[in-house]
């Protein structure tokens, strides 16, 4: 089995993309196939510089690895279409030679005075087809002197495929069944452009055939065009080697009306693209899930599951899980809601699993930024004590500034309600009982904490909360404790000395 992912390089990769992807790589490696990464960059005028990179760099921090494409080599190159030029156009010539396309010459007046006359008709559509191509400028309509003629002069033109009435094309999509249309409703599209590039109709039908494409997994916006490219597989004689379809529902926006947009992904602060973005042409910069602290293995688990049901309730899958358990027959027909909170759950069950010293390495670094000295040992005890009960990494520095930094002000509810005489003598004997100690593990912490509160008679209850909030400022955290051991004995008493100072 041989399947492709066949991006434009326009902009930034959608993350609808980077799921059709997943999906195709996930296929392949299931069935023990290749995966084949193409660049399908025939509108010149739509080119992005750096897209091409960004794709690439999408691919390699998500795991998902080609086997054969662009950067990959491999038996069937080149995989960029624009140095595949030279090979539309035989094959284009090839239909038209068969009587299955045709030269085009209208000029873009003459193409917009046809919609018009349409439209005043009142027809259904307004396109280039089998009816109002008889009153146009074509190698139809023209006598083959006058197209040789305008050939020679060098005219422009494009090439149409020919779509004869009153055909029924089908397919057998395998997420959505019998796919039945009538070669009435397909218009006569252009497959050579008049910049003698090739559309990606042609393009794409010609590519997959030579690389032996089995299965094209690709979006629902695609399954229009499905029955043109079966039309085309027909007029070359392919059928027997067609490839199999499967069109992707659409992803949706989080509450379900509307496909998922950048517009609406903005408006409520999370990305759509997998990595940062900044548009060459207008400046214009767009977050990315990378960068906002998204683990590549939560994405992949998370995208997998947007569209694609496993069967049963489980939902966190490792990659060879994913791999094992992945089949076209259970991706769903219906679109598939982008639950943003969905996807920061798998997130934070991922980072619970990320190793203490991995998480060092990226926070060391963030306190580097903020000037902010750390050994690795004290980087390593506070990413074990955060990790989970944080949804990103950066969130470790974010939500513990108070490893660092002394609290500048105390939850106002805990102080109003707890600090009373009776915590300031008890936090006034801790004091003296941790200035009696050498070392300040959280076992030891805990220890002389319990010997002060009984000789007060004092539940532990009573203080607890209390005492995070004279020593971190907020009411929440993770183990108190192991806050006070990273913090060390001589910082824990001076933040319980300027408490009991400054607490009214």
């Amino acid at each position: 089995m041989r399947v492709r992912f066949a991006p434009s390089p326009t902009g930034a990769l959608h993350i609808g993309g980077v799921r059709t992807a997943l999906y195709n790589y996930l296929f392949a490696r299931k069935n023990k196939g290749k995966f084949i990464l193409r660049i399908e960059d025939t509108d010149q005028g739509r080119f992005v510089p750096g897209a091409e990179a960004y794709i690439n760099e999408t691919f390699q921090w998500l795991g998902i690895e080609p086997d054969e494409g662009i950067n990959y080599g491999g038996a069937f190159a080149p995989y960029k279409q624009s140095e595949r030029k030279e090979l539309y156009k035989t094959y284009a010539q090839q239909l038209i030679d068969e009587g299955k396309a045709y030269y085009a010459f209208d000029t873009p007046e003459e193409l917009d005075a046809m919609r018009e006359r349409l439209k005043e008709a009142k027809a259904d559509n307004q396109v280039y087809d089998s009816l109002s191509r008889q009153s146009m400028r074509n190698s139809l309509t023209l006598s083959q002197s006058e197209v040789k003629d305008l050939i020679g002069k060098n005219a422009p033109y494009v090439i149409r495929l020919k779509v004869d009435r009153d055909q029924e094309v089908s397919l057998t999509d395998m997420i959505r069944g019998e796919v039945k249309v009538s070669s009435n409703n397909i218009d006569d599209k252009v497959l050579m452009k008049s910049d003698g590039m090739p559309t990606y109709h042609l393009a794409n039908v010609i590519d997959d055939h030579l690389m032996k494409i089995s299965h094209v997994i690709r979006g629902e916006e695609w399954l229009p065009s499905a029955p043109l490219h079966v039309l085309l597989y027909q007029n070359f004689g392919w059928v027997d080697t067609m490839p199999q379809f499967a069109h992707l529902p659409l992803l949706l926006k989080p509450d379900g009306n509307g496909k998922l947009s950048k517009r609406d992904a903005d408006k409520h602060g999370y990305p759509v693209f997998p990595l940062d973005w900044t548009d060459p042409n207008t400046g214009e910069k767009s977050m990315g899930f990378r960068e906002q602290g998204y683990l590549p293995e939560a994405m992949t688990n998370f995208l997998a599951m947007l569209g694609w049901n496993p069967g049963t309730e489980q939902e966190l899958f490792t990659r060879t899980e994913l791999v094992e358990h992945f089949s076209i027959e259970r991706i769903n027909k219906s679109g598939a809601k982008f639950d943003i909170e969905k996807g920061k759950w798998f997130n934070q069950q991922y980072l619970k699993n990320v190793s203490d010293e991995t998480l060092a390495t990226g926070y060391l670094a963030l306190l580097d930024k903020e000037n902010i000295g750390c050994t690795q040992d004290k980087a390593i005890a506070i990413c074990g004590l955060m990790k989970e009960r944080v949804t990103f990494p950066q969130e470790i520095w974010a939500n513990g500034k108070y490893f660092f930094i002394q609290p500048e002000a105390y939850d106002e509810k805990v102080v109003q309600k707890k600090w009373d005489d009776e915590a300031k003598t008890i936090f006034s004997d801790y004091v003296n009982v941790l200035k009696t100690t050498d070392t300040l593990t959280s076992e030891i912490a805990l220890s002389l904490l319990n010997t002060v509160l009984e000789r007060h008679g004092v539940g532990i209850g009573k203080v607890m909360q209390m005492l995070r909030v004279v020593i971190t400022g907020v009411a929440g955290g993770p183990d108190l404790m192991g806050i006070i051991a990273v913090l060390g004995k001589n910082e824990v008493i001076s933040r319980l000395e300027i408490a009991l100072k400054t607490i009214k």
